[in-house]
């Protein structure tokens, strides 16, 4: 069969149909009472990021629930914590300052997505509220609010992501031999399996092991 493209929008809604009032109308400008009440919860988010050429990028951030800072109703804020340093993310809001952010909380199917303009900002009195197992970041991505609504919990139905009876951490291979085989051919699985082992989660915010 032969591959067929969608390339206008009034092919893609011939497929898919139009949204309900409810939900092409469901963004807000800011946040509610109700909003800060799941950010004050949500340990995880996703921040997709895209350069001044277009190529994009989607980076995990995760701390203790209560982790974005919310400075007002248009505005909140996310700490950066020790990594690889690639920062692809942040080269990307140098550039183009457009991101869009999607909250989780474990075991809910919905979630809450920001969406706005970034900044990157070095320092504020605000990073002392920030602080987590003594590591006061040394950056945090400041989000002025576009948009904020909450997205229906089907992905999460389809997929049974929060089923433990589906999770399977072994079907695919381990971090270390991922690591050996694609990054660092050079070091052994004894040494990959002890740096990925227990000790790797007491280095999540800068501490030796």
């Amino acid at each position: 069969m032969e591959m067929v493209e969608v390339t206008s929008e009034s092919e893609l809604r011939s497929i898919v149909g139009s949204p309900q009032p409810r939900a092409a109308n469901k963004a807000r400008p800011a946040l509610d009472p109700l909003d800060r009440e799941w950010l004050a919860a949500s340990p995880f988010c996703l921040i997709a990021t895209a350069g001044a050429d277009g190529s994009c990028d989607v980076s995990p951030k995760g701390d203790p629930p209560g982790f974005t800072y919310v400075l007002d109703d248009r505005t909140v804020v996310v700490p950066d914590r020790p990594g690889n340093k690639r920062v692809d993310g942040f080269r990307n809001v140098l550039a183009n300052p457009h991101v869009g952010l999607l909250y989780l909380i474990p075991g809910r199917g919905d979630t809450l997505r920001i969406n706005g303009r970034a900044r990157l900002i070095s320092d504020a009195p605000f990073f002392d509220s920030m602080v987590v197992k003594r590591h006061r970041p040394d950056l945090a991505l400041l989000v002025e609010i576009d948009e904020v609504f909450y997205h229906c919990s089907k992905a999460f139905l389809r997929s049974a992501l929060w089923k433990p009876e589906t999770w399977a951490p072994d079907a695919a291979p381990s971090r270390a031999t991922i690591a050996q085989a694609i990054e660092r051919p050079e070091a052994t699985m004894e040494e990959l399996n002890r740096y990925y082992g227990p000790a790797y989660a007491e280095r999540l915010y800068g501490e030796t092991a």
